[in-house]
């Protein structure tokens, strides 16, 4: 069981507790003597860091076919940099958002879906994909610092709409995120564990 890498990734619109969660599942692999790494996106690899700096933080979003582009490049980077050589040598890599936020944000801001999908062709599928469910109220209210382009109510609340659409065709398993931390990682960990048990 620990000589197989798995790639799991945490979805959710912004501020719904991924990080938090793709941290606290990462440390509670460690605990259990899996060999697993945090990750996340955009990358810490320079398209990441371009993506933070020029795209995330302007007061207006560039065009969205640009910034469907640059994820899917920064994500093709990082998973040659840093995800395929982990789960070749048996990790399993935890990524704090993959393709699916691609999918739903620059789909809900009128992207085609399918566009987006043919740009990230050649990506590794996931092993298991789990959204954390928390209402667009309640991560709005959550955003006490300076707010990017994304995170906006409007914006979330459409966001949110693609994610659903990928739980009902089950590319994505729904964690209820609307709830204590600790009662979130249990879901989050027993879905995990019971993957790396099959």
């Amino acid at each position: 069981m620990g000589q197989k890498g798995a790639f799991i990734c945490i979805e959710g619109i912004d501020a719904s507790g991924k990080t938090t969660q793709a941290r606290q599942l990462v440390r509670e692999l460690r605990r259990r003597g899996f060999k697993a790494v945090y990750t996340t996106e955009p990358s810490q690899g320079e398209i990441g860091k371009f993506i933070r700096t020029y795209v995330l933080q302007r007061k207006r979003r560039v065009p969205i076919a640009v910034e469907a582009l640059l994820f899917a490049v920064d994500r093709v980077d990082h998973l040659e940099q840093k995800v395929k050589p982990a789960l070749q040598k048996g990790k399993i890599v935890v990524s704090d958002r993959y393709v699916y936020s691609s999918l739903a944000y620059q789909g809900a801001a009128g992207l085609d879906l399918n566009w987006i999908e043919e740009i990230n062709r050649s990506i590794v599928v996931p092993d298991l994909a789990i959204y954390l469910d928390v209402p667009p109220e309640v991560v709005v209210k959550r955003m006490k610092r300076k707010r990017s382009v994304m995170e906006r109510l409007e914006v979330q609340r459409k966001v949110r709409e693609v994610y659903m659409k990928f739980v009902e065709d089950g590319r994505l398993i729904r964690v209820d995120g609307d709830r204590s931390k600790d009662e979130v990682s249990e879901d989050v960990r027993k879905i995990v564990l019971d993957l790396l048990k099959n």
